[in-house]
Order: C-alpha cells, then sequence, then structure tokens
C-alpha cells in the first residue's frame, strides 16, 4: 500500500497532527490507567480498520510490558477473561464511541453506568477525549492511506 499523503510532511496535515498530539497528552498525563488508554486506542483502531494505529499501539502497549495474551484478545474482550471490569466498562465506551452511526443512540445507559462505577470523573473525561482522540488519528491515517508496520515503539515521544 503507498501513502496518499505524508501527515508530517504537508503543511496543514503536519500542523493539525502536531497540535493533535499535543491534545493527547492532556489524557497522557491524566490519572487514567496507561493500560487502559492502550487498550482503547487499541480497540478503536481495529473498529476503524487503522492498520497503522493498530500497529502503534500494540507495539507502545507491549512495550510498556502488556501481555501477548491480552493484546490478543483486545478484538473478542467480551469473551475473554484476562480484562478487568474497569478495563471492559472502558472497552464497552471506546466500542459505542465508535460506532456512534452504527447505533443511533452513541453510548448506551448500561455501558455509561459501568463506566461511572469504575472511573471518576477525571477519568471519565480522559476516555471520552481518548476515544474522539483516537477516532480522529484513525480516520487521518485510513484517509492517507499511511501504512502499517513500521512502527517502532516510542519513535513520536
Amino acid at each position: 500500500m503507498e501513502t496518499r499523503v505524508n501527515l508530517f510532511d504537508n503543511a496543514i496535515t503536519a500542523k493539525f497532527a502536531k497540535r493533535l498530539m499535543n491534545v493527547g497528552q492532556v489524557v497522557a498525563q491524566s490519572s487514567l490507567p496507561k493500560a487502559t488508554q492502550e487498550l482503547v486506542k487499541i480497540r478503536a483502531s481495529q473498529i476503524n480498520g487503522c492498520g497503522f494505529c493498530t500497529d502503534m499501539h500494540t507495539k507502545d502497549a507491549a512495550a510498556a510490558g502488556e501481555t501477548s495474551v491480552r493484546l490478543n484478545l483486545i478484538a473478542a474482550w467480551r469473551e475473554a477473561t484476562v480484562f478487568t471490569e474497569a478495563e471492559r466498562a472502558a472497552l464497552a465506551l471506546a466500542e459505542e464511541g465508535t460506532r456512534i452511526a452504527d447505533a443511533h443512540t452513541g453510548v448506551s445507559d448500561q455501558t455509561w453506568e459501568q463506566v461511572r462505577k469504575h472511573y471518576d470523573d477525571e477519568q471519565i473525561g480522559a476516555l471520552i477525549c481518548l476515544v474522539a482522540e483516537i477516532n480522529t488519528w484513525n480516520r487521518l491515517n485510513a484517509i492517507a492511506r499511511t501504512p502499517a508496520g513500521s512502527y517502532e515503539p516510542g519513535m513520536f515521544a
């Protein structure tokens, strides 16, 4: 697959990407657990078919100590026993927040109740922002056809 636009070589997309990376620091510096952040990014990226983001976040998660079993089961998290109830709530929010057009209702009350049960207000704010942010990155990379496979952990740090 050949890239349509290199997001960091185009003047407009480079400015936008730089600002989006700065926005991401708000969530990264929150009290939302880092493992949960990566799980959410990976699941949304899988749903959106963004190979670049899936590659990036699985490699970053593995470099941070995430197990291959958990990484391999993210797409099937409902049937997996390796995720905590809090992580399951975050993954449900990520899915429903990503598939808004599919559900026509956004995030269900049941999912919201689970999120409220496991996360405080700061962490909920971080989850909402994280779902919005990763969906933006997914769309940028999918439209630009950014190829997957060459990412090295931490290369954008």
